[in-house]
């Protein structure tokens, strides 16, 4: 499997656990707030082997809880499912990051039980869908994922970036898509640094979280079972 980078250790990617992050090359999205751009092009620089990786992962299963697979969009790749087989053989629990484009792939690794843990970005309503991801996006198998979810044992969390593209009633229609999920977590819009920000990405920064973060989040709550705000100070949203 292609993999651009991995960070050795993270206390906030899975939820409650010490976990490695492994970054695929290649998406099938455009999103103008994409915190990762330099992995979109499947052409991205690949900076170590799967078997290094691997290696490294053996000789530190004392040190961590599982390993993330995020990207880019890691359900492009071909021999992904093989590679969570054996990270997971390790010991590992394992947490997949999607854009859920990919069911096929997503319930592939749900069945096989290969995963503990996915969460899947829900990038906005169906009306201004393909104007945030920047491409025409397939909505049918959007909603097969999220149905995949709903229905499944495995634990998982959808998530909305909060930009300024979106209204309140935007993120009340995204919680009517998934009433009684789990898990709901609205997130605060990473800025780029100056040297990687276009005028278009600069465009939909969110620096201050909306008025209505708040009340939508509260409102969202009688909706899905939980809802959390991430990535925004407590002071800055009451």
């Amino acid at each position: 499997m292609k993999i651009a980078g991995v960070v050795k250790c993270s206390f906030v990617d899975y939820p409650g656990k010490i976990a490695a992050v492994v970054f695929t090359p290649g998406c099938n999205l455009r999103c103008v707030f994409c915190h990762n751009k330099k992995l979109v092009s499947a052409d991205a620089a690949c900076r170590t082997t799967q078997q290094e990786v691997l290696t490294g992962f053996k000789t530190r299963r004392r040190l961590l809880d599982a390993v993330v697979i995020s990207g880019g969009e890691p359900t492009l790749q071909p021999d992904l499912v093989e590679f969570i087989a054996e990270v997971r053989a390790l010991g590992y629990l394992m947490k997949l990051d999607t854009n859920g484009t990919r069911p096929d792939v997503l319930a592939s690794i749900i069945y096989a039980r290969l995963v503990d843990y996915v969460a899947m970005d829900i990038k906005g309503p169906p009306e201004k869908y393909d104007a945030i991801c920047g491409v025409q996006v397939d909505r049918e198998a959007v909603n097969d994922s999220i149905a995949l979810l709903l229905k499944h044992h495995v634990e998982y969390e959808f998530r909305t970036t909060i930009i300024s593209q979106l209204t309140r009633e935007d993120i009340i229609e995204i919680g009517d898509a998934i009433r009684g999920a789990r898990m709901y977590v609205l997130q605060r819009y990473r800025e780029l640094q100056s040297s990687q920000a276009s005028r278009t990405t600069r465009s939909v920064s969110a620096h201050h979280p909306p008025l209505w973060l708040e009340d939508a989040r509260q409102d969202l709550s009688r909706i899905v079972k939980h809802c959390t705000i991430r990535g925004f100070d407590r002071h800055e949203i009451l």
